[in-house]
């Protein structure tokens, strides 16, 4: 079994690895999920996603960690830190993503928490973002529950649109 990176009182963070497509595909090809990715991934975008991860794992040290409910050692979706480009810059962003059917559980925000404290007392970054497709209501409220605030507007464009994405930002010492 991979190390546990996180842990909170209901989940475990690991690093994925090819024992978990199953899962990640379970989320990624799930339309309720992915709307804010312009719809769910085919299996070959899923493949692509996860050696994504993998990547991550060995040029960074983080990247999306598979969350796992720790009663039930199920896969319940991803969190945790990756490099993202804003204002021609690499910024250190969290992200979340679960499975639709733990929605609404208070699953994200456990989870994004813990990365935010994560990336500043064991990564040392000063601050931490999370960019956010507008229409995404859910992890626009679990970045605000995050200690973050809005600080900008942006487009990114993604599987062919242009899509308005709301920046969050977090400084260290601004955290709750």
């Amino acid at each position: 079994m991979r190390p546990v990176i996180l842990e909170t009182k209901r989940l475990q963070l690991r690093e994925m690895n090819l024992s978990d497509l199953e899962a990640l595909s379970l989320m990624l090809q799930d339309e309720k999920v992915m709307y804010a990715y312009n719809g769910a991934f085919n299996d070959e975008d899923t493949m692509i996603w996860m050696q994504k991860q993998l990547q991550r794992y060995k040029e960074y040290g983080f990247g999306l960690w598979g969350v796992f409910n720790k009663k039930s050692s199920e896969m319940i979706g991803q969190c945790g830190i990756t490099m993202q480009e804003y204002k021609a810059a690499q910024v250190p962003e969290i992200g979340y993503l679960l499975a639709y059917k733990h929605w609404h559980n208070g699953y994200a925000i456990e989870a994004a928490t813990a990365c935010r404290e994560y990336g500043f007392s064991t990564l040392h970054f000063d601050a931490l973002y999370s960019i956010i497709r507008d229409t995404n209501i859910a992890s626009r409220k679990v970045a605000l529950r995050n200690g973050m605030s809005l600080i900008d507007t942006i487009v990114k464009h993604y599987r062919g649109a242009d899509m308005p994405h709301m920046v969050f930002c977090v400084k260290r010492g601004d955290a709750k």
